[in-house]
């Protein structure tokens, strides 16, 4: 049976902040930055959650890590009130910001990780076997002597995601990881946070604005918004209720004016290629092609599903499907 590791049953976070009210006086107001969130997470699931700047991701990781209490309800990682135990949720768990580094600035990356092995306790044989691994899968042996300070943003954060799996918790929380890196970076955090899942099991809750990253790694995705859960499901159930349009790019024999399908959309033509969009809940892509080849010759043909991106965009817009 599967086990949940996160737990979280009507939890809210209220703010209290101060406005100015005149040149001396400030009135206090209350921000809710979480509003009544419940979510569970199974283990050895990678769940993407994301939502606009302000909904409450950030806020919600860090209740789960437990830097922050929540005001409300009822917050559990693997059995541990994060709040209450701080000690013993860290080793339970490891922690990602994009924008924050656990390594030290002035040391060489390998200093970096033996030092964390002190504070996570790891035997020494032990944190050998893993940091080979790490090493290895990240592709850091040629900048491990180097002071954190002289890489490069891809390469920090390499060092970052091996930091956070050396005392290899069964949980791992990821608040932007891939932000600011360039295509070759992106692509070997990706690559390695899908070899962990896949040969650790390890469950990961992922924060993001690059969606990229949920559609290649994610398997389920919870939006929120206004600091509440406003859609939960698995990413291709999602993009099926909300990605109602696909798309039949078709390579004629010879270039010429846009086709002329009934229920069809020509978005975009290039030479002899056209792109023609349908809705999924009037016609099939054999009934689209069907009719595209009874009126011209046609050399190949793809289909492209919905970017995650336009679906969640209708989300956030309150669109139904």
């Amino acid at each position: 049976m599967e086990s949940t590791l996160i737990e979280l049953e009507d939890v809210g976070k209220t703010f209290t902040v101060y406005e100015r009210a005149g040149r001396v006086r400030r009135r206090k107001r209350e921000v809710r930055a979480v509003d009544g969130i419940d979510l569970t997470v199974d283990a050895g699931t990678m769940v993407g959650y994301i939502g606009p700047n302000g909904a409450g991701k950030s806020t919600t990781i860090k209740m789960l890590i437990g830097i922050l209490v929540p005001s409300h309800g009822r917050v559990r990682v693997d059995g541990i009130d994060p709040s209450r135990d701080r000690i013993a949720v860290a080793r339970r768990i490891g922690v990602v910001f994009g924008q924050r580094t656990q390594l030290w600035w002035d040391l060489p990356l390998a200093d970096s990780f033996e030092l964390l092995r002190h504070v996570y306790r790891v035997p020494a044989a032990e944190h050998l076997g893993t940091l080979t691994r790490m090493v290895d899968l990240l592709d850091m042996g040629p900048f491990m002597t180097t002071p954190v300070r002289q890489l490069s943003l891809g390469q920090r954060m390499r060092g970052e995601l091996a930091a956070a799996m050396l005392h290899r918790p069964p949980v791992l929380f990821l608040d932007e990881p891939t932000i600011g890196l360039d295509v070759v970076s992106k692509e070997a955090v990706r690559a390695f946070l899908g070899d962990l899942h896949d040969e650790e099991g390890t469950t990961v809750l992922l924060t993001t604005h690059d969606l990229s990253d949920v559609e290649r790694l994610c398997e389920r995705l919870v939006v929120i918004d206004h600091g509440r859960v406003i859609e939960d499901g698995t990413v291709e159930g999602i993009k099926a209720r909300y990605g109602t349009e696909r798309t039949l790019v078709v390579d004629l024999a010879e270039p010429g004016p846009p086709l002329d399908v009934p229920g069809t959309t020509v978005d975009r033509v290039e030479g002899p290629r056209q792109w023609l969009r349908f809705r999924r809940d009037d016609h099939s892509a054999a009934s689209v092609l069907a009719a595209v080849t009874a009126t011209a010759e046609v050399r190949d043909v793809t289909v492209e599903e919905p970017a995650i991106d336009a679906v969640v965009r209708r989300i956030y817009a309150g669109e139904s499907s």
